[in-house]
């Protein structure tokens, strides 16, 4: 009674500990108001930017710097020159094909455009209290020197004139995509780099990712009547009408926010549901008719069903609205909204996925890929699961025939691990010799491929490693922990570390440093197995230079079973028995022995099979040896 009382003061000492500690960084903010014109026969934006920058830091900032995108859809910029140096690496991919390596969606076109389909962006001026501003261009980033620096704890209002082309669609921006959308405009127009505890992220666009400083925008875009503009933020003016000119004003808002996406086409169709009262969820598509209208239908009644088990999972969505927008070249995440090449749903469940992990914690991409791409690749199978056992059959917008075999894999999967895409790329990165560590800044990767299969597999793979770790319920409460306590802080690998730990009650810097910071791998196989004293006596060895806790199921002939636990050293404690089967725990292993040794409860006679990891939630690069059936 007294040990039960203890751990009850215990637990609820913990959860109070951690439910009042919240993290502590300053965060810059930022204000847009951008008036923007569209001329779509020119395919020019001309536009303002009236801006209010708080700079919260301790830092005294004599330049702020400018993201300008568009700038790399030139011939032999550095976004061209990447990618055409990458395709001259070939390598062999998982099918058995040499291939290169550059990304298929760029190649060398860059290389080929005209002066009238690359893409631009030029600031003439920024004022300043009534000061010009020296700018300096440094291809996709403009740097401004100050005429007076901006103090801790103070802000500065600034004015801003620009003007772009609108490139011919390659990579998530452009006009004219391959689906026939007129206008993607997404990283349109010029945007505050983020300052933060490391300094200026001030990178060029290359290939990757984004990061932003969050604030609020009210955005004013013109353009020809016939367009429909589906865009970030909620629209405020319905009602708008044209003018003599043929030119509609579009107004839209949108509040703690670090970017702002539209889309436009003179074709568009909209769908649209509330979906509660403070949320209202869009579709916008070229319409063609048959099963693709009807997927894209499809998209906005799976969105309603799914947003339940999104925010039970990973958090609640604090935004009025979110739009699935037709355009760009693939799937791209931005605030409140995505650009989709087509209707699939793992990739619209993707890209909404990206708003906790890349718009509500704002992980810097560059710097932490993994921990945006990859968890939001673990969220994207998760939820995909859930929704083809749960609530795919019940969708009227699926054929019957399709019903029918989504039954019958449904039946398969509900045995099968949840995880098994992202565990197979990791898996073929860490056999390639292309593996480079996580901490490798995403566009200085060796390779395209290196890249995806660190950010997006190993990444996805990571919180699968730490459900079999720390224990699937416990993994579960450290995302809702880790959305809680960081968002909208910007938070950096250490920070979801120690989530974990706290979380947990578990050690866990030692499976950061291997698992980031290393390309180390995982590897145990059955080394022996001996008589004991009415026992079996089991040797299990560790190959990989990755250690882990380990699970070891033993079967026996009569039936039974036993799991026998055996905690790491590193973590100094155990996880919580998960599992109804007769559940042994063992001393802890230590990281540094090869091998560790341990006794079954039955004789070795009465042994019918022994497997080392029967969840298959460990990342074991060679499973061959981790199983043995023993005849009769």
């Amino acid at each position: 009674m007294y040990k039960k009382l203890a751990l009850l003061l215990l637990v609820t000492v913990s959860f109070l500990n951690f439910a009042t500690a919240q993290a502590d960084r300053w965060q810059q903010r930022i204000d847009y108001k951008i008036k923007a014109a569209l001329d779509v026969k020119t395919n020019i934006v001309k536009g303002t930017e009236d801006i209010v920058y708080n700079n919260n830091s301790t830092d005294t900032l004599k330049k702020v710097y400018f993201h300008l995108y568009w700038n790399a859809f030139q011939p032999n910029s550095t976004m061209d020159t990447r990618s055409r140096e990458l395709g001259k690496v070939t390598f062999v991919n998982r099918r058995g094909d040499t291939t290169a390596d550059w990304d298929g969606r760029v190649k060398d076109r860059i290389q080929k455009l005209t002066p009238s389909e690359i893409g631009y962006q030029q600031v003439s001026q920024i004022i300043i209290a009534g000061k010009q501003q020296k700018l300096i261009q440094h291809e996709t980033i403009l740097e401004v020197q100050l005429t007076q620096a901006i103090a801790p704890k103070s802000s500065i209002k600034m004015s801003l004139v620009f003007e772009a082309q609108v490139p011919k669609q390659i990579r998530r921006a452009g006009r004219d995509n391959a689906e026939g959308v007129r206008f993607s405009m997404s990283q349109w127009y010029p945007k505050m780099v983020e300052y933060d505890y490391q300094g200026w992220n001030a990178n060029q666009y290359v290939a990757r990712e984004f990061y932003g400083v969050w604030g609020n925008y009210d955005v004013t875009l013109q353009l020809d009547k016939n367009y429909t503009v589906a865009a970030t933020g909620v629209l405020q003016n319905p009602n708008a009408v044209p003018n003599k000119e043929g030119l509609k004003t579009w107004n839209f808002k949108g509040n703690n926010i670090h970017d702002f996406m539209w889309a436009a086409d003179d074709h568009y169709k909209h769908l649209s549901k509330q979906v509660r009262p403070n949320l209202t969820l869009h579709v916008y598509y070229k319409e063609k008719g048959g099963a693709e209208d009807s997927a894209w239908a499809n998209v906005l009644w799976a969105a309603e069903k799914v947003l339940p088990y999104m925010e039970k999972k990973f958090g609640a969505y604090p935004y009025p609205q979110y739009s699935f927008v037709q355009g760009g070249d693939g799937g791209m995440e931005y605030a409140m909204a995505t650009l989709l090449k087509g209707p699939g749903l793992g990739t619209a469940f993707h890209e909404w996925m990206h708003t906790w992990y890349q718009h509500i914690l704002g992980t810097n991409e560059s710097l932490f890929a993994w921990m945006d791409e990859g968890f939001t690749s673990y969220a994207e199978e998760d939820i995909t699961h859930y929704y083809n056992l749960n609530i795919a059959a019940s969708s009227p917008y699926i054929s019957e025939s399709a019903k029918k075999r989504l039954l019958v894999s449904n039946e398969k999967a509900k045995s099968q691990f949840v995880q098994n895409a992202n565990y197979g790329g990791y898996i073929a990165l860490a056999k390639s010799g292309l593996e480079e560590p996580l901490t490798t800044h995403a566009d200085h990767f060796n390779t395209n491929y290196a890249y995806s299969n660190a950010a997006y597999s190993k990444g996805g793979t990571f919180l699968g490693v730490l459900g079999y770790v720390m224990g699937e319920a416990k993994r579960d409460e450290l995302l809702l922990n880790y959305y809680n306590t960081w968002k909208f802080k910007h938070p950096n690998a250490n920070d979801f570390i120690r989530v974990a730990e706290k979380t947990s009650g578990l050690q866990l810097q030692w499976l950061k440093e291997y698992w980031v910071n290393s390309t180390k791998t995982i590897d145990y196989g059955l080394n022996d197995i001996q008589v004991g004293n009415n026992t079996a006596v089991i040797s299990i060895q560790r190959i990989g230079k990755l250690p882990m806790p380990l699970e070891v199921l033993v079967t026996y002939k009569d039936g039974t079973s036993e799991l026998h636990y055996i905690p790491l050293d590193l973590m100094l404690g155990n996880k919580t028995p998960e599992t109804t089967l007769n559940t042994i725990i063992h001393p802890a292993c230590k990281w540094a022995q090869p091998t560790y040794t341990f006794e079954t409860s039955k004789p070795i006679s009465a042994l019918k099979s022994i497997e080392i990891d029967p969840s298959q939630r460990m990342p074991d690069i060679n499973r061959t040896n981790n199983k043995l059936e023993i005849p009769n």
